[in-house]
């Protein structure tokens, strides 16, 4: 039942999305004088078209990914190998991104066009059950499909934007003979839109990562190796340089965690730590489940604007698992 909320509310966001578009396109084809809103539809189509297409592209350059054979990496070829079986998806690419972050990340136009990396600093740091896990977390985002759903997704704030700066500039320096008030009212109704939908973008983010963190628990079996894996991966990303971090600002919504809030997300989750190991054991995750209170109203406030859930209301729902 937990998966099925968590199917139907991504279908409901969806949906809101989509409705939003077309309604805000039909409103501005209505004000441009055309009959329906053929011209923004086919700009809507191209941007997510071309998007879809060079998407991967711009993901390997950002991320400097290598793609790696059997010989290379035969513990990360095996491991994906196993858990793509089991989830029934062919095999991803395989690949490692030269970047000073601990993470991990898939992308690609489909199941067979997936694509799996990890950060070098990532495999340096996990051993080989939270590894397994963290693979499972990415499988499971390509099981879903929901890397093509995000990126879908995502260009509908880039609509409104781009709908909202055409509209207000051609307001503002527009001459005395056109309807500078009501192009100007365009703008900021493109403007209000622009802002719902990237929060509902940002909220399907969240979702899809409690999907996937339920899909790695179901290959693996083993919810503490993935919430001892985000702990790490937190806690590496602390002592990363601020610049770095700017690098990967545009695509942070592909990591399995959110390396730019590292410094306090990390205060939370200090207390599942008990011994202080540097791991979460199966006890200590069932008693941080148990214990830890729920987030605070600012922290929840501050989640709308964020790509990725609390790591404290999502370590908890490991433990539930």
């Amino acid at each position: 039942m937990r998966t099925v909320w968590l199917q139907m509310r991504m279908a409901l966001v969806v949906a809101a999305l989509f409705a939003i578009i077309y309604a805000f396109l039909s409103l501005i084809a209505y004000a441009a004088g055309l009959g329906t809103p053929i011209v923004f539809a086919i700009l809507a189509s191209v941007l997510v078209g071309f998007q879809f297409l060079i998407g991967p592209k711009i993901v390997e350059w950002s991320m400097r990914v290598r793609y790696v054979d059997e010989m290379e990496a035969p513990r990360l070829h095996r491991l994906i190998e196993r858990l793509a079986r089991d989830a029934g998806i062919p095999k991803p690419r395989v690949g490692i991104a030269e970047v000073p972050i601990p993470n991990a990340f898939a992308f690609g136009r489909s199941k067979r066009d997936a694509r799996i990396c990890v950060t070098r600093a990532l495999l340096n740091m996990l051993d080989e059950g939270e590894l397994e896990a963290v693979l499972g977390h990415e499988i499971s985002h390509i099981r879903h499909r929901d890397v093509a759903v995000i990126t879908a997704l995502s260009v509908i704030p880039m609509i409104c934007y781009f709908i909202f700066q055409s509209f207000f500039f051609s307001g503002l320096f527009g001459g005395r003979d056109r309807n500078n008030a009501g192009l100007l009212a365009v703008a900021a109704v493109a403007f209000i839109v622009y802002f719902v939908s990237n929060l509902l973008v940002l909220y399907a983010s969240r979702i899809r990562e409690y999907y996937a963190d339920e899909g790695s628990a179901r290959l693996t079996g083993k919810p503490h190796e993935l919430a001892s894996a985000l702990y790490k991966m937190i806690y590496g990303s602390v002592r990363v340089k601020r610049e770095d971090l700017r690098e990967i600002e545009g695509i942070r919504a592909f990591f399995a965690t959110d390396p730019t809030r590292a410094r306090r997300d990390i205060v939370d989750l200090m207390s599942a730590d008990i011994n202080r190991d540097g791991k979460i054991d199966p006890y200590e995750l069932r008693r941080f489940s148990a214990e830890a209170g729920s987030v605070s109203t600012l922290e929840r406030f501050m989640e709308l604007f964020s790509t990725h859930p609390n790591p404290v209301n999502r370590i908890k729902r490991l433990g539930n698992l």
